[in-house]
């Protein structure tokens, strides 16, 4: 009875068994070979002795393996050299307590199968022994540990063996057995190990449209690079449309001197005033002070006459809220420089154009 409820306990087990949830594990298809030793229920009557297995197995998830093994066991009959042997199939589960940072660990072993009986006993009448051939279920339950080598793998277990034999000539009193079996076994793994998947990674996203010259301006002078011919312009400087700098006149039309005079007219300092309002109106414009004269006279006597226009201009400039560091000067260009071309002859040379100052901006 013990012996029943043993085996029914042992079968429950199997219902008992837990599936961890999926991981990366190592899932090739292994071989096995066991070898061990059975201690046979006493019952039997038949001599204790080894165990041998070859199966197959594979892991399904991280925790849970499943094999199916042939086992045999061949042992003498108490030593009367009557025979008697086992051969069977069993389907066994294990559940796998693995560490992250270890390559063994301990499981629990649980299984089922069908086990075949051969077994002589002797020959009430005389003659050759007789001879029974059955086949049962039989359910086992047991712990061990696994090691793991990269392709090769051991196992150690210990394992109770539920035979329902009820058939058995040396007890037939006894409806099941209970062996107990210690092996040991090699896994060797099939194949090569799976690649782990390629984590998917998204497409660098398109690189941006090319901006063309003419979406550019590189010097910010307010002409773009497929028309600028002076690419390397300075910030505030005048340009014209081809982007080159061009030169500007604040136009002083008006401060016009008398024939051979250095002195400002009233109608020039009027000019003068709107002149420097708007040096004041934009104060990072620096402009050079340019005196000129016409073509009458003397290089060299125009020369000094066109520095003493200038200089007038600038003192008036300064003196009226205008810094001198703004102003590039006075310079006198003398002759060089008509507005107006006349004759060089005395009274054709005579030209107010020509008699001027001018202002000229430098940035």
């Amino acid at each position: 009875m013990k012996k029943t409820l043993l085996g029914c306990a042992l079968l429950g087990a199997l219902g008992l068994a837990q599936i961890a949830t999926a991981q990366d594990f190592d899932d090739r298809w292994y071989l096995s070979g066991t070898a061990g030793f059975i201690d046979h229920d006493g019952d039997r009557k038949v001599e204790d002795g080894p165990l041998y297995a070859i199966g197959v197995g594979k892991f399904f998830t991280r925790n849970f393996s499943l094999d199916l093994d042939l086992t045999s066991d061949n042992p003498e009959k108490n030593g009367n050299q009557l025979h008697w042997s086992s051969y069977g199939a069993m389907l066994t589960g294990r559940s796998h307590f693995r560490g992250a940072d270890r390559n063994w660990w301990p499981y629990v072993a649980y299984g089922a199968g069908v086990l075949r009986h051969d077994e002589s006993y002797p020959n009430q009448s005389g003659g050759q022994p007789l001879k029974r051939k059955d086949s049962n279920l039989a359910a086992q339950l047991g712990v061990g540990l696994q090691a793991d080598y990269s392709r090769i793998g051991m196992r150690t277990e210990l394992l109770a063996r539920y035979d329902a034999d009820d058939q058995s000539v040396s007890a037939p009193r006894e409806n099941a057995f209970v062996d107990v079996i210690a092996q040991v076994s090699m896994l060797v793994k099939l194949g090569e190990l799976a690649a782990a998947p390629m984590e998917e990674v998204a497409p660098p996203p398109p690189p941006p449209p090319q901006p063309s010259c003419a979406d550019l301006d590189d010097d910010g002078d307010g002409v773009n690079n497929c028309e600028d011919r002076c690419p390397d312009s300075q910030p505030g400087q005048t340009v014209g449309p081809d982007g080159c700098p061009v030169a500007v006149t604040i136009d002083l039309r008006g401060v016009n001197f008398d024939f051979d005079k250095a002195t400002l007219r009233p109608d020039a300092v009027e000019t003068l005033k709107e002149a420097a309002a708007v040096l004041t109106q934009y104060p990072e414009l620096r402009v050079e002070v340019a005196g000129h004269t016409d073509l009458c006279g003397a290089d060299g006597y125009n020369q000094k006459l066109s520095e003493s226009r200038a200089k007038a201009v600038y003192d008036y400039l300064t003196s009226n809220g205008v810094a001198a560091s703004r102003l590039v000067g006075p310079i006198g260009y003398g002759e060089s420089r008509p507005l107006e071309a006349t004759e060089q002859t005395f009274p054709a040379c005579k030209s107010e154009t020509n008699r001027r100052t001018e202002l000229n901006v430098q940035n």
